[in-house]
């Protein structure tokens, strides 16, 4: 049987839950975004809210966090290790694409509230299945070696938020947009680009 200690635990989860889904709807409508918008949007009361976090920081890095486990996730799936190396950038540009649906205004707006040692550190695990493709790729020379590994990483993300970007500012619709970004990130990897360069 579920015991008190079971129930609280709970509620608890519930409640953090509640608080991240306040703050990235807050961001995704760009509200301001403070404790008691977190508590009145989640309707939970301020002490609650701060019982779990201590900042807005904190709040937005949690959110963030999870937004990339949700991203490694599907990096995951779209099986980064299997296949020509080439493909299988095709299939992470598609996870990423995917990932970042509907939460373009909040990844722009989380930015404004985490410190860039936060982002790196909610960042890392899913800079390291890009890092370890670009690796590979160089491996079977499918990839340029001109240029960083780290510059390749930077420059995916840039483009895949550039895209989104683009896609809401010029209503392009969601899959032509997968398909020029595809091509776009395929081309900046190319090893054929690095020896052109």
């Amino acid at each position: 049987m579920p015991t008190s200690t079971d129930h609280r635990r709970a509620t608890a989860e519930r409640n953090a839950v509640a608080i991240l889904d306040a703050a990235e709807r807050l961001l995704v409508r760009a509200e301001p975004l403070t404790m008691v918008a977190v508590a009145t949007e989640s309707r939970l009361s301020r002490p609650t809210v701060y019982a779990h976090f201590k900042s807005v920081g904190e709040i937005v890095e949690a959110a963030a966090e999870r937004t990339v486990i949700a991203s490694t996730a599907a990096f995951a799936a779209a099986r980064p290790d299997d296949g020509p190396a080439g493909e299988a950038l095709a299939r992470m540009v598609a996870a990423s694409w995917h990932q970042i649906a509907g939460s373009e205004g909040f990844v722009r707006r989380a930015s404004e509230y985490v410190s860039e040692g936060a982002r790196h550190r909610t960042h890392g695990a899913l800079i390291a299945p890009l890092e370890a493709l670009v690796r590979r790729g160089r491996a079977e020379d499918a990839f340029r070696s001109d240029v960083p590994v780290d510059w390749l990483v930077t420059m995916y993300l840039g483009l895949v938020h550039a895209a989104a970007d683009h896609a809401v500012v010029h209503d392009t619709p969601r899959e032509e947009a997968l398909t020029l970004l595809q091509s776009a990130v395929g081309e900046l990897f190319s090893a054929s680009r690095g020896r052109s360069a």
